[in-house]
């Protein structure tokens, strides 16, 4: 395998035969327009990212612009529950969308160090992993993928792989909102057991 070689994940399971769910690719604030409830990371070059936040509406002070950015548990509770939540100022420039770019009929990353490096300048590109590929799900966001190749996304995994009563092999996953409520009420979740090659991890 050359170091620009992407492994395919569906190399072993040569049934599946469904595109792969498209990669976050992470794009500066300042070149996207409406941000309410956006999915965001922020951080510095060369320094680090964080992310599982989300935005509200830019707000210019003087002559800076920022972005109110808020855990994504907090957003979840206020949207469900209408209540106000505090939301730091970010500056724009330290926020970046997640926006979703091109499928490609491979995904995943080699598992030599070199294929794993990537440059500090931004955050990189998140390409999915199919489940049955991922060392663990629970608590991870995933993708539903329905038979027509529509993504389903903003779910978290419940559990990690078992055998179904039908013997196939599945996920629980849940609606997000339902994981935070959870959380924050102890309210268990309605779940939904979804079949590995229609699940991949975000």
């Amino acid at each position: 395998m050359t170091g620009d070689s992407v492994p395919d994940p569906f190399a072993g399971h040569p049934d599946w035969s469904l595109d792969p769910p498209r990669p976050i690719v992470p794009t500066p604030a300042s070149m996207c327009g409406n941000l309410r409830g956006r999915r965001v990371l922020i951080g510095m070059p060369g320094h680090g990212w964080r992310a599982d936040l989300r935005a509200d509406e830019k707000v210019v002070q003087g002559s800076r612009t920022y972005v109110p950015v808020m855990p994504e548990s907090e957003w979840y509770r206020a949207e469900s529950e209408q209540t106000e939540v505090f939301a730091p100022l970010v500056p724009v420039e330290r926020v970046w969308v997640e926006e979703y770019g091109v499928a490609f009929g491979a995904s995943g990353r080699g598992l030599d160090v070199g294929s794993r490096l990537v440059s500090l300048d931004e955050p990189s590109r998140q390409v999915p992993t199919a489940a049955l590929d991922a060392s663990n799900l629970m608590g991870k966001r995933v993708i539903q993928i329905a038979d027509d190749g529509s993504e389903r996304r903003d779910l978290r995994a419940v559990t990690e792989l078992h055998a179904s009563e039908s013997g196939d092999v599945c996920a629980r996953v849940t609606a997000e909102l339902d994981w935070y409520r959870w959380g924050w009420s102890g309210r268990s979740p309605r779940t939904l057991e979804v079949p590995v090659h229609l699940l991949w991890v975000e």
